[in-house]
């Protein structure tokens, strides 16, 4: 009797993680437990300012995942689809808080799946102690000196404070 050979399951969880917060790291260590691989793919959004650079997102995205043996972390600057089949992925991998995300969500991912028929999106809710958490709404509170330990790991707040002491700086402002 022959074996037959099991293909590798791979999945892409893409964002702009600006910056990577507890949720995302939830929907991250969720992921990484129902797929082989987990490609966490930081995204040059054109239509966000970003805080952080594609390379400090990858790099705080690195530390975070750096106890899950089967996620890597990557960029890109194509369409999504085509990344996948780069890839060879599978599955992308989409957190949902709210049902106006998911509405979003379901959006993309019909595009996706019009450009290609393999492109298959898993929606994961959020643990709702999540569901109100945003890099937006975290940006925000560090922005304003707010204690955001609660939502970031510790080495993402560091670099938060870094970030907007260095801001602070650049503009002749006083900083804590």
């Amino acid at each position: 009797m022959s074996q037959q050979i099991r293909k590798e399951r791979v999945a892409i969880y893409p964002g702009s993680f600006d910056p990577v917060t507890l949720g995302h790291m939830d929907i991250i260590h969720r992921a990484a437990k129902q797929f082989d691989r987990l490609i966490v793919a930081v995204l040059n959004n054109l239509s966000k300012n970003p805080l952080f650079s594609v390379e400090e997102r990858a790099d705080l995205l690195r530390q975070a995942t750096a106890d899950l043996p089967n996620v890597e972390v990557d960029s890109f600057r194509d369409l999504l689809v085509n990344y996948l089949r780069q890839k060879d992925a599978q599955v992308i991998v989409r957190g949902i808080r709210t049902v106006t995300d998911f509405e979003y969500e379901l959006q993309n991912a019909s595009i996706n799946q019009s450009l290609n028929p393999d492109a298959e999106t898993i929606f994961m809710m959020t643990n709702p102690k999540y569901s109100y958490l945003s890099s937006s709404v975290v940006k925000e509170l560090a922005h304003f000196g707010g204690n955001v330990s609660d939502f970031v790991t510790p080495e993402v707040e560091q670099a938060m404070r870094r970030k907007f002491s260095a801001l602070a700086d650049d503009n002749g402002q006083q900083h804590k």
